[in-house]
């Protein structure tokens, strides 16, 4: 269905949202908090997208409700959202099965007795930048190592926000240049360039960011004194799925593949190793999936809220107050990223939103002299930074969810993100004028 003409109004349910779950949440954590409960907990996210969707429902009487029921539908059957409904029971249900049948534990001791004590939250994130660029998706590669993430905070007395947060910034550096990323494949094809020519422009952005974010981790390390230096028992049997999963990652296997693959061996092993019984096996898969139910329905949310709100003319909106907004090399450059940011917030997709900037980006670029493998780098790094932030976006969801524990916790202590906002503020202003294009940037793979 077309789009209205533009229309700020449209963004409204954005706002709605944004006042009543950070609203409430900031009122009962810090105005008037309540003694024995977290103040983020206090208002449902599903709640407050439901009150946001009502809003989007009730404007453009134009269209009747009916007509409106149909674009939410639609937008809830994007492939993407599809997508992620399947992978996040996949994590549920593979997070049950791994913590009932002691994988997590096991491996997390594992990794306690491999990586010297201290150094364990800068350990979790190079294995999450490794791990994530093979899968090419944050949200896989945070399902597999916040469990373990969580065990290790246990056994070290780290703040779990904190190890949470570490494993999302490993996650969204990898999501962010691995070639079969989601991402990539969309900022490069619709800006017609190269993975390669975009990967080494982004990775010399990324790259510092993540430098100085192993860096703060180590310092954070060793105020932490020595760590533990008893070794920590495990089973190896319940480790072996794990290990596989890891392997099948940085082959590149499909998550969902790997996910189902992690499942089924979870099964086995703690049936022979005497962890599992059928019975609690399947209660360990139903307690896993139904652990996803609020993040699923947030997805489900965002989908019928961000179609609504493209068919009322608010991307349209947005897009069009960009390019007239911004001029320049270096304005362009930012335009695009404030572009891609703002549609990440809205739609809570950094895919949808590379797909929904893409277009207008690329008129930017030829508009003002930017390099098409810059402008591609900028739509991946800034969707990359606005969905590792995002309270209600997939990563910091299905994190929490795992770690049980409220998003707003995790926010503070994301350094790789916010060092990679301030890196790409760096480079636009680094690189004025665009070079020649090589051969490859002609043409996307």
């Amino acid at each position: 269905m077309e789009e209205k003409k533009p229309s700020l109004s449209a963004l409204i349910p954005v706002a709605v949202f944004l006042i009543i779950y950070l609203g409430a949440g900031i009122y009962f954590e810090y105005i008037h908090p309540i003694k024995g409960h977290n103040g983020f907990y206090v208002m449902s996210v599903v709640v407050s997208f439901f009150v946001a969707l009502i809003v989007a429902l009730v404007q453009n009487r134009a269209r009747s409700f009916e007509e409106k029921i149909r674009i939410c539908a639609q937008g809830i059957g994007d492939e993407n959202i599809t997508i992620m409904i399947f992978i996040f029971i996949a994590a549920g249900a593979f997070s049950g099965i791994a913590q009932a049948a002691g994988g997590a534990q096991s491996t997390a001791n594992v990794l306690l007795n491999v990586i010297p004590g201290r150094f364990a939250l800068p350990g979790m994130f190079l294995i999450a930048c490794l791990i994530s660029m093979a899968m090419g998706t944050s949200v896989g590669t945070i399902s597999v190592l916040v469990p373990i993430a969580f065990g290790i905070s246990q056994h070290m007395g780290i703040s779990v926000p904190l190890a949470v947060a570490t494993v999302i910034g490993g996650a969204m550096f990898g999501d962010n240049l691995s070639f079969i990323s989601d991402t990539t494949i969309a900022a490069t094809k619709s800006q017609g360039v190269s993975m390669r020519d975009k990967f080494l422009v982004n990775f010399k952005i990324a790259l510092p960011a993540a430098i100085v974010t192993f860096a703060i981790l180590v310092f954070i390390s060793l105020q932490g004194g020595t760590g533990q230096a008893h070794h920590y028992d495990f089973n190896f049997w319940q480790v072996i799925p794990y290990i596989v999963v890891l392997i099948a990652a940085l082959a590149g296997v499909n998550v969902f593949a790997v996910l189902c693959a992690g499942i089924v061996l979870f099964g086995i092993v703690g049936l022979a190793t005497g962890s599992l019984t059928v019975v609690t096996m399947l209660q360990s898969l139903k307690d896993g999936t139904a652990g996803m139910s609020e993040t699923i329905l947030v997805a489900i949310l965002v989908g019928a809220i961000g179609a609504l709100i493209k068919s009322n003319g608010g991307f349209t909106w947005i897009l069009n107050f960009v390019k007239k907004h911004f001029n320049g090399h270096i304005g362009g450059s930012f335009g695009i990223g404030l572009l891609t940011l703002v549609m990440d917030i809205a739609t809570a997709n950094n895919t949808v939103a590379i797909v929904m900037s893409a277009p207008i980006a690329k008129d930017i670029a030829t508009e003002f002299d930017i390099d098409p493998r810059k402008a591609a780098s900028l739509l991946d790094v800034f969707s990359c930074i606005g969905q590792g932030i995002i309270p209600y976006g997939a990563q910091l969801l299905i994190a929490a969810s795992l770690a049980k524990i409220s998003t707003i916790s995790i926010i503070p202590f994301l350094f790789y993100q916010f060092l990679l906002l301030i890196c790409v503020i760096i480079s636009i202003f680094a690189v004025k004028s665009k070079g020649e294009p090589t051969r490859e940037a002609t043409s996307a793979v």
